[in-house]
């Protein structure tokens, strides 16, 4: 059957409900190339503006990841699990986590992205590691699972290509934060990838896509009732990102504080929402195990080298340093009130880390060094923070993001629980 869009495009604005033949018949005919950016521009604008139901959501997903083929990881001999975090700045918890579940029994196929704006992209923090290799064929993702029992890579051009062209529209048009567009574009790439478990870090606060505790619940519950409708046994967690996570904030910076983790240190948060969401994955495939025991004992970290191994990668070949440091020093004695994540990852992506335009390439050594957390006690003059970056002239507007991102207080301030909720 074949609809008007104008008039699937009439149905949304006017606030109807979308029928499964509508919803069906234009994510179809979007994918081909016969209903144009510009109209399903107008009907994503009527969705972010009017919502959808639950039916809707769940039927605009099914119908995104018919678009294209559908991963079948029953040749795996371990039990599948994935995460997915919606983005914030020094969240690396992807690179010490996949190891350090496979280590324990598991398998984590990771399909990954690159950053774009003030978030970092997980791809861009591996592809710092020489002669590592994101892109892997199909059949090369599901032997690697089945042998190493961890891969992090880009998705396949098959799936899921409606959500491709959407995603790409999105951007430009001011519709990205429409909750069902968010949530069919996560679920419909992570349902097609063919885990049986999936684990959603879902972050909350300046440096997140959600800003509130009540838009990041929202999102969370949608996603899981996607899983559990698909199939998929799905938990999310709700998790702080009004602070940068860890320290380091960039690529080769991140790589080499998740190999920290990896060594059994690093950050206390890091260490402590890594833990966390392996936890909740273990749980998902029934594995009961403390999962603190893999990073203490070394076997996350050689779960790592075979992973970087098996992808073409020399986990022992030293990193990408930066040729510039510039350092952020405090303007005053006291302690420090916050530490803004957006303004820490704005810096960063000024001074190289990430990128405007998905096309631009990116600096592996520059970004952010953070000498400081929330709570800490500081003199006039101590550094709060170095800056990163390979050409001088992307230091001054870096310089004014990071130094406007600390603020401070005369009385330490009370620590915020990193893990809000979790939604079930």
């Amino acid at each position: 059957m074949g609809f008007a869009a104008v008039d699937v495009i009439r149905a949304k604005r006017d606030g109807g409900v979308l029928s499964d033949e509508q919803i069906d018949w234009v994510v179809d005919a979007y994918t081909k190339g016969s209903v144009a950016d510009e109209q399903m521009s107008a009907l994503a604008m009527a969705i972010l503006l009017r919502g959808m139901t639950p039916g809707e959501i769940a039927r605009w997903t099914a119908a995104m990841i018919a678009s294209g083929e559908r991963l079948d990881l029953s040749s795996v001999p371990r039990p599948t699990v994935d995460k997915h975090s919606t983005g914030g700045v020094g969240d690396k918890i992807t690179l010490p986590l996949t190891p350090l579940v496979a280590s324990l029994g598991a398998a984590v196929p990771q399909l990954s992205g690159r950053g774009l704006g003030h978030t970092g992209g997980t791809l861009d923090k591996l592809e710092s590691i020489s002669g590592w290799r994101a892109a892997l064929s199909n059949d090369e993702f599901i032997a690697q699972l089945a042998r190493v029992g961890a891969v992090i890579c880009q998705a396949g051009e098959g799936l899921a290509p409606a959500d491709r062209k959407l995603y790409a529209l999105r951007d430009v048009t001011g519709t990205v934060e429409a909750i069902p567009l968010i949530a069919s574009s996560i679920m419909s790439k992570k349902i097609a990838e063919g885990t049986s478990a999936l684990v959603l870090d879902v972050k909350v606060g300046s440096g997140a896509f959600m800003k509130s505790v009540d838009g990041a619940r929202e999102l969370a519950q949608t996603m899981v009732q996607l899983g559990k409708a698909h199939g998929v046994t799905t938990v999310a967690l709700l998790t702080d990102m009004s602070t940068p996570l860890g320290l380091a904030v960039g690529n080769a910076l991140e790589v080499e504080e998740s190999l920290e983790v990896l060594a059994g240190g690093g950050p206390a948060d890091v260490v402590e929402l890594t833990l966390a969401l392996a936890r909740e994955m273990l749980a998902t495939v029934g594995i009961e195990t403390d999962p603190a025991a893999a990073l203490r004992d070394g076997r996350a970290m050689d779960k790592w080298r075979e992973m970087i191994a098996a992808q073409g990668g020399d986990s022992g070949a030293p990193l990408a340093r930066a040729k510039e440091i510039e350092v952020v020093r405090a303007p005053q004695a006291g302690y420090v009130a916050g530490v803004d994540a957006m303004g820490v990852g704005l810096a960063a992506w000024r001074l190289g880390a990430g990128r405007a335009r998905k096309e631009d390439p990116v600096t592996e050594g520059a970004g952010v060094l953070l000498k400081v957390k929330p709570g800490d006690p500081v003199n006039t003059g101590d550094v709060l923070c170095e800056l990163h970056a390979d050409d001088p002239a992307r230091i001054p507007a870096a310089l004014a993001d990071a130094t406007g991102a600390f603020t401070f207080s005369d009385a330490a301030v009370a620590a915020q629980p990193l893990v809000i909720d979790r939604v079930a």
